[in-house]
């Protein structure tokens, strides 16, 4: 939901002329609101998404703004334009995910457990990272760029024998009824039988587990290591499609700009949690507004023994999302109400006020994307 070019949103309503959202919003400036056009050029600055994840996606990174244009100019069929993307993944179930590097007695205790793992570190990299427990972040973080380097730099007929090997370690602990859980071992077997001999099978012993509960928040600013598992979530973004891929993928890794780009400062699991605030005027109102201009989101959880409920009126274009419920839309801008329910996405201009009126007993659960400045 969106205007990136690779994917600009169809209109439905055919009373409008324009096709779709881009091209709408290219003839009506006033919509985005006064300050997001002149910071972004006429443009809408965020990209708003479902994603339900079955097979996990890939483990990447999204370059920041100067990298994107750099790699944009260099090798533009890989890195399609020259925004940066930082995003943000909100639960909709209990959503799974590798998100940053772990604190590095953690990945001690892997290279300890896991020998297979430590043979494509090698020695001297271990060692260094085990040295580097005892002293400062920047010790640790340039410990983990060399233990990181050297995984992603293993030739693939080593990756794959050392993978083959810990695979068959873990199914025979499985089978004799042990718990592989100190060693991530149902994980490991999951990622491989999705992607086998995949060098991002590995990667979970550098990067964080977490399990988003439903309105549970991450953040990935530019260079952080992330992957989405399993479940489903809202996400929004920057608008951007630039990706620097690790693993669990098929597509084209691109191993020098990604080590190099990386954020190796090594934290636990819960500092990467994002939380939302309370509206102080809305007690069905949450936000989460990350540390970027480009994107804010709101979640409207409002109980069905509401019958009307107001939508914020902001200085800036937004997109809403129906995730639960059934309402009837009704705006100044629109001629006639609007029925909305489960899946109904709907345009908001700067400005605008929207009511929405609850046409069934049921809870409502809204997401909102917008850009406040």
């Amino acid at each position: 939901m969106g205007t990136h070019p690779r994917g600009d949103a169809k209109i439905l309503d055919n009373r409008i002329a324009q096709e779709t959202l881009g091209q709408w919003i290219a003839e009506n400036q006033d919509c985005l609101g006064s300050k997001v056009k002149d910071t972004f050029h006429g443009k809408l600055p965020f990209l708003f998404k479902v994603l339900s994840v079955e097979t996990a996606l890939s483990i990447q990174a999204h370059p920041n703004k100067d990298l994107a244009e750099k790699l944009h100019l260099q090798a533009p069929q890989h890195y399609p334009d020259a925004n940066h993307k930082p995003e943000m993944a909100i639960a909709l179930t209990p959503f799974q995910g590798l998100c940053g590097f772990r604190p590095v007695e953690e990945i001690v205790t892997f290279l300890k457990k896991v020998p297979e793992f430590q043979l494509l570190i090698g020695d001297e990299a271990a060692t260094q990272l085990r040295q580097s427990a005892s002293r400062d972040t920047q010790a640790a973080a340039s410990a983990l760029r060399s233990c990181f380097s050297n995984l992603m730099r293993s030739e693939k007929k080593v990756v794959v024998e050392q993978l083959n090997l810990l695979v068959k370690r873990i199914s025979q602990q499985v089978s004799a009824g042990n718990s592989v859980e100190d060693i991530c071992g149902e994980l490991l077997l999951q990622l491989h039988r999705q992607y086998p001999g995949d060098i991002g099978c590995f990667a979970i012993y550098f990067l964080n587990l977490l399990t988003l509960q439903p309105g549970e928040a991450m953040f990935l600013e530019a260079n952080v290591p992330h992957a989405y598992l399993k479940g489903d979530c809202v996400e929004c973004m920057a608008c951007s499609d630039n990706t620097v891929r690790a693993g669990l993928t098929p597509k084209f890794i691109d191993v020098p700009t990604l080590c190099e780009m990386l954020n190796y400062t090594p934290s636990p699991s819960q500092d990467r949690l994002f939380p939302p605030t309370q509206s102080p005027g809305d007690p069905y109102l949450s936000i989460y507004d990350p540390p970027v201009p480009d994107f804010t989101v709101m979640k409207m959880e409002v109980p069905g023994s509401v019958s009307e409920y107001k939508v914020l009126a902001v200085d800036s274009a937004s997109i809403l999302l129906v995730v639960r419920g059934t309402v009837t839309a009704s705006t100044p801008a629109a001629q006639a109400p609007i029925p909305l329910q489960r899946g109904a996405v709907l345009f908001i201009g700067a400005n605008e006020n929207v009511s929405l009126e609850l046409t069934a007993p049921q809870d409502l659960l809204l997401f909102r994307a917008c850009c406040l400045l």
